[in-house]
């Protein structure tokens, strides 16, 4: 069986960053994806808002270099999760459990350029990390490419 998602869309608001009891990093945020097909009345596109949820490194990664209005691209997995509301009738709510997360743009204007890169958690590195970022956080590799056979 298969359970994978990827979606692109814009962050709704600030990520919010939690700690379970045992001290293990949660973030959740909301992206705003826009659908590829068809418009409304207004000939504007419809979107849905996806609620997100990033666990451990990759949570700390989202909550430290993202934020509102950001372009994000989540891969993972959907999850229905089950809950039951103040008045005691079940509810069940749908959201993206991030597996990996990366940037969907370049950096805004005004940001400075480094010359560092912020590794997506759990993926690839290679997108720019934001200007606020101190690049004590980060080393440059001092790697000779003369010997790759490509």
């Amino acid at each position: 069986m298969l359970n994978h998602i990827t979606i692109m869309g814009r962050l709704v608001r600030e990520p919010e960053l939690r700690r379970t009891g045992s001290g293990v990093a949660v973030t959740s945020f909301t992206l705003a994806v826009d659908r590829d097909f068809g418009k409304n009345e207004n000939g504007e596109k419809e979107t849905d808002f996806i609620d997100c949820v990033a666990w451990r490194q990759t949570g700390e990664f989202v909550a430290k270099y993202f934020a509102k209005g950001r372009m994000a691209v989540v891969s993972g997995r959907l999850q229905i999760r089950p809950w039951t509301d103040k008045d005691g009738n079940k509810r069940r709510t749908a959201e993206v459990v991030a597996d990996n997360v990366y940037f969907g743009d370049s950096k805004r204007e005004g940001e400075s350029t480094g010359n560092f890169s912020a590794p997506a958690a759990g993926g690839f590195g290679g997108y720019s990390a934001p200007a606020a970022t101190p690049a004590s956080d980060f080393a440059m590799l001092d790697d000779d490419d003369a010997q790759l056979p490509f």
